[in-house]
């Protein structure tokens, strides 16, 4: 799959590289564009229809992050390219798709676009068409731990799960239930259902997604009405359910 990317790094000497290093490892990679800073960078995400964008962290007149403000809903995957490493959780939180440290690993950028590409191709072959999990949906019950006792619940009632600290607050059509147990517990407790991690913060009823939206990293709509963000990491395992 050919996928529409630009370049936004202030040092020509890195932009060169990756060019030359995109042209020989990388030929799905279409550069439509390369910037020198934020301002130039917008201008050409603003004029294209991007599928990838490879982002030095640090800039003259702003860093990385507040590019990426400037761009609140945005289609393309977003790989980071800086020789600081303190800014990976910076770059977990903006939905980044891959983080790549400087000097450039080939291995390492080849993986990148790979995961980029698996990305786009899932996306490309879901969207237009009518969407039936891959995952039959399953009938069974969880015990909810309690202080006089456990709750007893169908798992098909429940919309999703979310984190909060060592608790998880579980989603129901009508009420919210708060559990002393971490989201972990209930990913792995329910592994064998048709949920999905598709956040740190969310874990997710297949059957309920009632919409996928391409975004920041993604999103899903279920049922309720409940718009929940999707990780970049998380696209490709959630997508393949459908």
């Amino acid at each position: 799959m050919e996928l529409k990317a630009i370049l936004i790094e202030d040092e020509a000497n890195s932009r060169e590289i990756l060019r030359n290093y995109l042209n020989k490892y990388c030929p799905n990679v279409v550069l439509v564009g390369e910037a020198s800073s934020i301002k130039e960078g917008l201008a050409l995400i603003e004029n294209n229809t991007l599928d990838l964008v490879f982002l030095d962290v640090e800039m003259p007149f702003g860093n990385a992050f507040d590019l990426l403000e400037q761009v609140p809903e945005r289609t393309f995957e977003t790989v980071f390219v800086t020789a600081y490493n303190q800014y990976a959780m910076d770059a977990l939180n903006h939905h980044a798709a891959y983080y790549l440290m400087k000097p450039i690993n080939i291995d390492e950028l080849i993986k990148a676009v790979d995961f980029v590409t698996q990305i786009k191709e899932k996306e490309e072959s879901v969207l237009g068409k009518v969407l039936v999990p891959n995952i039959a949906r399953v009938e069974g019950k969880i015990t909810l731990p309690q202080q006089d006792g456990f709750q007893v619940l169908n798992v098909a009632d429940i919309l999703y799960c979310k984190a909060d600290d060592n608790y998880t607050e579980i989603y129901l059509e009508n009420k919210k239930i708060l559990v002393s147990k971490t989201l972990k517990y209930f990913e792995e407790g329910l592994s064998h259902f048709s949920f999905a991690r598709i956040h740190k913060s969310y874990l997710v009823n297949v059957n309920e997604i009632v919409k996928y939206k391409k975004g920041k990293g993604g999103s899903v709509l279920i049922s309720s009405g409940k718009e929940l963000l999707v990780s970049a990491s998380k696209k490709k395992e959630l997508l393949s359910y459908f």
